[in-house]
């Protein structure tokens, strides 16, 4: 069928070829898409950076993809707040399966404790630690404070 994906999804929810320039650039048609695969890609890079960014935890990555998905269609204003919705989803989740992610790096005594994501709801979020009332790292920066790259 003409514009359907491979499952007779919509065609325009998947990757495309355009040329731009002398360039090709791929990448999701749909806004929406665009938006939660940038969510998706800095969550990514900060579980990279924490290095555990194993097959299951990259699996809770996209359970909240997924559900922030239905979340933004009901309320497409909050697009913007994608990217520190799924950070806060995955922290959540790491939280009932193996602990706090991801640790604070600032705070040297003391119990060991997590960052948290600020604004909880809001465009533009960071890891913050609450503690020394601290802004750590944009969601998806965490590598350099982690020592990588």
């Amino acid at each position: 069928m003409p514009g359907a994906g491979p499952a007779g999804e919509d065609a325009s929810a998947f990757p495309v070829l355009a040329r731009t320039g002398s360039q090709w650039a791929h990448g999701p048609r749909d806004p929406l898409e665009q938006a939660l695969h940038a969510a998706r890609a800095l969550v990514l890079a900060d579980l990279v950076a924490g290095e555990v960014a194993e097959a299951d935890v990259v699996s809770l990555v996209e359970d909240s993809v997924t559900h922030r998905r239905w979340w933004v269609e009901q309320w497409p204003e909050g697009v913007d707040y994608l990217a520190g919705l799924v950070a806060q989803d995955v922290q959540d989740a790491l939280l009932e399966k193996y602990g706090r992610w991801p640790l604070c790096p600032v705070c040297a005594h003391g119990d060991p404790h997590s960052l948290d994501v600020e604004p909880e709801l809001g465009p533009d979020p960071h890891w913050v630690c609450s503690e020394a009332g601290v802004r750590v790292a944009a969601v998806g920066g965490l590598g350099p404070v982690f020592g990588r790259r």
